[in-house]
């Protein structure tokens, strides 16, 4: 497969992308000049497998070889405390008094949904319409805008609000932001 090095367009063959019309760098054969070989380098191959090397065991190295597995001795640790307590036996075990489990009563009392401008996490732009921020693009916290402020925004120069999320648009329009039909009077 090729790949243009411009577009990206991968296509099976040919001399010059099908999309974009770059020329395909062609591989250019450019003949080898013989190689003089040298008198003083052997030339016969190694042609053999392992052989044998003599390689006397060191007699100062075989005594430091560590022992390992089941024939190791245990070892005692000096500093290690080998008892264990005695059984504490059955303990009174008393409930907090100060510890509440249960729930408040409810008291009907809501909080509010915020209403109005939006301050951006990121950026700490200050926006009053939308649901992606002017300035860097991220996404605003969820918050209704108040009626009043829609009310005020709705009929300048043609623009109006969207009914579901309040971003600003052309009546006849999908919203940019959630694609419900904007229409007049709605």
């Amino acid at each position: 497969m090729i790949i243009c090095p411009v577009c990206d367009h991968v296509q099976p063959e040919g001399t010059e992308c099908d999309v974009c019309g770059k020329r395909f760098p062609t591989a250019v054969n450019v003949a080898t000049p013989p190689v003089a070989q040298l008198p003083e380098l052997e030339l016969t191959p190694h042609a053999g497998g392992r052989d044998a090397v003599d390689a006397p065991v060191l007699p100062e190295l075989d005594g430091t070889r560590l022992r390992s597995g089941p024939d190791l001795p245990a070892q005692v640790v000096q500093d290690l405390e080998l008892t264990r307590a005695a059984p504490t036996g059955e303990m009174p075990v008393a409930a907090l008094e100060e510890l509440d489990t249960g729930r408040a009563q409810d008291d009907g009392v809501r909080t509010p949904a915020p209403l109005g401008a939006v301050t951006c996490r990121y950026c700490r732009n200050v926006q009053a319409v939308g649901l992606l921020c002017d300035n860097c693009g991220m996404r605003l916290p969820r918050a209704r805008i108040a009626a009043t402020a829609v009310a005020a925004k709705g009929d300048e120069d043609g623009w109006m609000a969207c009914p579901s999320c309040h971003t600003r648009g052309r009546p006849g329009r999908a919203c940019s932001e959630c694609g419900t039909r904007l229409q007049e009077g709605a």
